[in-house]
């Protein structure tokens, strides 16, 4: 006999992974987060132009990462009541306005009612778009989740280098150029919603893991605290190296602006490449190994970067790229499983809560800079990937599963 609220209804044909979707939804991803990203690459030349302090330049990430991380839980959860297909250009709409007017900001205020707009956008396309990704899985949730966060991370990887490459030879104005970006994404997300309303009932009836419900409230509460402290952890430190490594470069090793931005492009490839793994990896072995590993393994590296030479602060930003961004798609399918049925509230939660995170975090360590220096920072910083020892407490949802 089977306990009815362990019994799942099997459909006959479980619908395939749909590669095509998956990689727009990418690409897509892979516009929006260049286009997001060319804020954090040309923070050197809005601190010249604007002659901001540290606190300044951390203010802009914080009012596009609080924008951005108090609309997502609201707009996933409203969509997981009624899924809006064409939210996803609209979305864009909003990055593109807030491209448009960074380029062209005379003062500050401006400069954050642009960091708004671009946020935004943001807070509108990562849970619907999470969503489609795991709509057209096929059931390899991790995998999908991982060829999503791909698109994303290699798109912030390229702001960097199209930074050094477009806008410091021809200035601030040359930003608006990459509205075309915004406009192609637009065009292409118009095709994914139009699939999206085809398929979205059909699909969102195939088996749902059932492992999260068998969990008491409180231990899906603990889970659930233990996977916000990762977060906390991960993208703490990522703010450290996305807002001020080009800072900490240039005042550490006296490299130019654009040597800067090359080394967090090499940064940010080596955190999409990550991103890639992680998921997959945790369709196969589980998902809670993945994040126990890509938390505290990336220790070592982060406490030997503060006392590295150019060479090896190079070859360890790498290593701990690779290694931390493998832990997202890991963590945030965990969490839908964890949660089953609320696949929009989740991926705006953990969406949301990773870019507050990120937020706050370049707003608080550019206090501590301004206060100690750039060198202090990441002394400091280099000790919150220990806080991944929390994942002990996490259940194998996979095991439960299983039996």
């Amino acid at each position: 006999m089977q306990n009815s609220a362990e019994s799942v209804s099997l459909p006959s044909t479980a619908p395939r992974t749909d590669y095509g979707i998956l990689g727009a939804i990418s690409f897509s991803h892979l516009l929006n987060d260049m286009i997001q990203s060319l804020i954090l690459a040309i923070y050197p030349l809005l601190k010249n132009d604007f002659q901001l302090s540290f606190g300044q330049v951390g203010l802009i990430t914080l009012t596009y990462q609080i924008t951005a991380s108090l609309l997502q839980p609201l707009i996933g959860t409203v969509t997981d009541r009624k899924p809006m297909p064409y939210s996803l250009p609209v979305g864009m709409g909003f990055t593109l306005c807030g491209l448009l007017l960074l380029a062209t900001a005379p003062n500050f205020q401006v400069l954050l009612l642009a960091a708004a707009l671009v946020g935004t956008g943001s807070s509108v396309f990562h849970p619907e778009s999470s969503r489609v990704a795991r709509l057209a899985s096929g059931g390899q949730h991790g995998l999908a989740q991982s060829l999503f966060q791909v698109g994303g991370n290699t798109g912030s990887s390229l702001g960097p280098l199209l930074a050094a490459w477009i806008i410091v030879p021809h200035g601030r104005g040359s930003v608006a150029w990459f509205s075309l970006a915004a406009l192609l994404a637009m065009v292409v997300l118009m095709q994914v919603g139009r699939w999206y309303q085809l398929h979205h009932v059909s699909r969102s009836k195939m088996v749902r893991h059932v492992a999260g419900e068998a969990l008491s409230r409180g231990k899906v509460y603990l889970c659930l605290l233990v996977l916000g402290l990762l977060i906390f952890s991960k993208y703490f430190y990522l703010a450290s190296i996305s807002s001020y490594f080009t800072f900490y470069l240039i005042h550490t090793f006296g490299v130019s602006v654009q040597a800067a931005q090359m080394h967090l492009f090499i940064f940010l490839f080596a955190v999409a490449a990550g991103s890639l793994i992680g998921g997959p990896v945790g369709d196969r072995v589980g998902r809670k190994w993945v994040i126990w590993i890509s938390i505290l393994g990336v220790a070592p590296f982060t406490l030997a970067l503060p006392h590295a030479n150019l060479f090896w602060t190079s070859v360890l930003s790498v290593l701990i790229g690779l290694i931390l961004s493998s832990a997202f798609s890991a963590i945030l399918v965990y969490a839908q499983e964890l949660i089953p049925g609320r696949v929009g509230m989740i991926s705006g939660l953990f969406f949301g809560f990773a870019f507050g995170m990120g937020g706050i975090g370049a707003a608080v360590l550019g206090r501590v800079a301004d206060a100690h220096g750039i060198d202090y920072v990441y002394s400091l910083c280099a000790y919150l990937p220990l806080i991944g020892v929390l994942a002990v407490f996490l259940p194998d949802l996979e095991k439960r599963q299983r039996a």
